[in-house]
């Protein structure tokens, strides 16, 4: 389970950790099983720990008062799940996370993340984990108010084809802010090119 967090961290890292940090990243992150549909954070809550998804799939959604859910992020192997503004600000959370499959996590509160930023290689990577993130909201929202329906499921089949694979289609049309109806008529028509 930890191998393959350190494994991360190295991959984004020019500077491994070594022996003794890794024993070090082991003792602040915590194993966390979610049941499918189980709750990491719900609204109201203040996000107390940053997860890093090991295996399995969840959602970030917030709901409206009609009861729709609308996805704002989907997270799987190799992804961190969170609500950061909560998790930094200590704010209620604006969002429910939970699992879409078994999922296994590992899971750190802020406090013990900020003990980690004396590791060159952890520092290493969350800079450019910042830097990953900014960039794909930056893209995800100009996605959303410039390109076409069509255009915005070819770009995240093409960009995360593992989402299209791993979430059911109702959840594929919220995260892109479509009706499941709209959906798979823009999936014919892929079909069909």
């Amino acid at each position: 389970m930890y191998n393959q967090l350190v494994s991360y961290i190295n991959n984004y890292s020019t500077t491994p950790l070594n022996d003794s940090e890794i024993e070090r990243i082991k003792s602040i992150f915590l194993p966390k099983k979610l049941r499918k549909r189980q709750y990491f954070l719900q609204q109201g809550e203040v996000c107390k720990y940053l997860g890093f998804v090991v295996k399995g799939a969840l959602r970030q959604y917030s709901v409206d008062d009609r009861g729709n859910e609308h996805i704002i992020r989907l997270s799987i192997e190799n992804w961190w799940a969170g609500d950061r503004e909560s998790f930094t600000m200590l704010t209620p959370s604006l969002y429910y996370i939970d699992a879409w499959e078994e999922t296994d996590l590992l899971i750190a509160t802020q406090a013990d993340l900020s003990t980690l930023n004396e590791l060159p290689a952890f520092i290493e990577t969350k800079n450019r984990l910042d830097d990953n993130h900014a960039f794909a909201l930056q893209k995800r929202v100009n996605a959303t108010i410039s390109l076409s329906v069509e255009e915005r499921y070819d770009e995240l089949s093409k960009t995360y084809p593992e989402f299209i694979q791993r979430f059911p289609q109702h959840i594929i049309a919220s995260y892109l802010g479509i009706t499941k109806e709209t959906l798979s008529r823009v999936r014919s028509k892929a079909v069909k090119k």
